[in-house]
């Protein structure tokens, strides 16, 4: 492997921090796209109140059932 000189070294480390920082930048971005919860919920407001509903039904039944509201009545005989 042929020598470097202490400038190319120097040029390509320099190239090596401008790439690294390039990349941690685009980083930042998409991180803070996937976490940005305001925007998921947004972008995914129809999956939201689906979800949203089931819960909500689960927990009323859930509710009725602790509650005595589940209970069935006996038939008369």
């Amino acid at each position: 492997m042929p020598e470097r000189t202490p400038a190319e070294i120097r040029a390509s480390i320099e190239s090596n921090r401008a790439e690294l920082a390039l990349s941690v930048q685009r980083l930042r971005g998409e991180v803070e796209v996937l976490t940005d919860w305001r925007g998921q919920i947004e972008a995914h407001r129809k999956e939201v109140m689906i979800a949203a509903a089931i819960a909500g039904f689960m927990i009323g039944g859930g509710m009725a059932a602790i509650l005595g509201g589940g209970r069935r009545r006996r038939k008369s005989r």
